[in-house]
């Protein structure tokens, strides 16, 4: 791949002063599960101090719907496919690609993070600290659950502004580990009232199993915003708060059957609120379609630095504060993709897909639906032996709603659910979100939408071209080549050509 460099216009000079960054990053939290998006069983005021100070989007999308990919778009401004190895899961992360804390060590801003930085994958082989910069996790607490990080992220990030040389403004990215699975069951029914205030979503079974998981999700996102709460009041000490920027989102979306990993607003729509008194208009709602990919541009052009690289994103800063957003062109469309997200197929095979969402449609083109959105439905056992039918699909998590789901698969009102989580898709799916919000009714195939179909497919089709993507390029099937360093790699009958 080809990095163009890319160039500081001349409107964006670097500040007298210039600002702090702090990005709070979640694993695994899908939009609207936030308080301030009006969400009735988990409450985020952290979050929503944010929103308050500043914006808050609506229609915030990652890159990629798994860990790595998606943190690797986010850090570098580029989209998953244009990442190398570090655009599918549990590979490396090449040196070619510099990545936002990099840059900005450059321009002597103090760096570094703690909890989940970008992974999983191997970023030794190539590089000294793990892209979001050298790490702060020393110091550790009690979790409140065995599933839980022991890592105190937010007397980390004390230590981190505690090392800090003179006034050098800094740049810190705390991940979170949670509300990645596992979760510790019945951790969300300490209150009892979320019982009756839970929702679950269309995409899931509605059963008490569906609920009670859904209230531990909800815990393991308060304790991401109850860490974010004590960064904020750290800052506001300090007297830094406001010349801070305040980014908080997640890597994708929520870790159950036809979400995460998936490329359907369940897997990529993700929360995001910025915040930067005195540059970001507070109280701000923004329903513009925005991708993760848009944060590097837009933190560059705050901080006044060259970009190592022509971005794929675009600068936020003009549609945050002021008339701004009435000269700022709006994104026709979110791009996504995905490759290997578990080992979940015969050598480690991914599920190549790409897809384009618009205000009104999603757009999605599978390049190998016969393997199986979800996976492979059987593995070997250690002596090679084959599994049981439906009780392999490793690109979906485990959890309560995967167990409870596939359990009662056979049963009426769950079958439906089931097929559309792991059954095979065809090359092309297409969803009026007008009529179908949910995205559950595919109807690229009926001859009403055969034209918008084409269209679309015909758009993204020219985007991933015009950003080189290989699965459209010359050696489709290189993301096939890069190994799976991380995690365990298992063993799966050999496909039926």
């Amino acid at each position: 791949m080809t990095l163009t460099a890319g160039t500081l216009p001349a409107a964006v000079a670097a500040p007298a002063k210039r600002p702090n960054i702090l990005i709070a990053i979640s694993d695994d939290q899908s939009y609207p599960y936030a308080s301030a998006y009006g969400s009735r069983f988990v409450r985020t005021p952290a979050f929503d101090r944010v929103a308050a100070r500043g914006a808050l989007f609506s229609h915030a999308f990652a890159s990629s719907p798994g860990c790595s990919p998606s943190r690797a778009a986010l850090l570098t401004g580029l989209n998953s496919w244009s990442t190398g190895a570090a655009g599918t899961h549990a590979s490396n992360f090449p040196a070619i690609f510099t990545t936002i804390p990099e840059r900005l060590a450059q321009e002597r801003y103090h760096v570094g993070y703690t909890g989940k930085g970008w992974g999983p994958g191997r970023w030794q082989d190539e590089r000294q600290n793990n892209p979001a910069g050298p790490v702060y996790d020393r110091i550790r607490l009690t979790p409140p659950s065995k599933a839980i990080s022991p890592v105190d992220y937010a007397a980390n990030f004390n230590a981190f502004l505690d090392a800090r040389q003179g006034d050098a403004p800094f740049f810190f990215w705390y991940g979170a580990h949670e509300p990645h699975l596992p979760f510790t069951p019945g951790a969300g029914s300490v209150d009892t009232w979320r019982a009756g205030r839970t929702t679950v979503p269309p995409f899931l079974a509605d059963t008490p199993a569906a609920h009670s998981t859904l209230a531990d999700y909800a815990f393991e996102i308060e304790w991401f915003d109850r860490h974010l709460g004590r960064m904020l009041d750290e800052l506001e000490r300090r007297g830094e708060l406001d010349n801070t920027i305040v980014i908080v989102t997640s890597d994708n979306g929520m870790p159950f059957p036809r979400a995460k990993a998936n490329l359907y607003d369940s897997g990529l729509r993700v929360p995001l609120a910025i915040a930067w008194p005195g540059h970001v208009d507070s109280g701000r709602r923004l329903d513009q379609l925005v991708s993760l990919v848009d944060l590097a541009p837009t933190i560059y052009a705050a901080a006044g630095v060259a970009p190592p690289y022509r971005m794929a994103g675009v600068d936020l800063l003009p549609l945050l504060g002021g008339d701004g957003a009435r000269a700022f062109k709006a994104r026709d469309f979110v791009a996504a993709g995905r490759e290997r997200h578990s080992s979940s197929r015969w050598h480690n095979l991914g599920y190549p897909a790409r897809s384009l969402r618009t205000r009104d449609f999603l757009y999605i083109r599978n390049f190998h639906p016969e393997r199986g959105p979800a996976g492979a439905p059987r593995a070997l056992s250690d002596d090679n032996s084959p599994g049981q039918d439906h009780m392999a699909y490793f690109d979906i998590d485990r959890s309560g709603i995967q167990k409870d789901m596939f359990e009662h698969r056979d049963d009426a009102t769950v079958r439906r659910l089931f097929d559309l989580a792991v059954a095979p898709r065809p090359p092309r799916e297409l969803y009026d979100l007008r009529n179908d919000p949910d995205q559950q009714h595919n109807v690229a195939d009926q001859p009403e939408y055969a034209r918008i179909a084409d269209e679309m497919d015909l758009k993204l089709i020219r985007y991933l071209v015009e950003t080189g993507d290989p699965r459209v390029g010359r050696y489709p099937e290189q993301w096939e080549q890069y190994p799976r360093l991380e995690g365990v790699t298992r063993k799966f009958p050999p496909p039926l050509d």
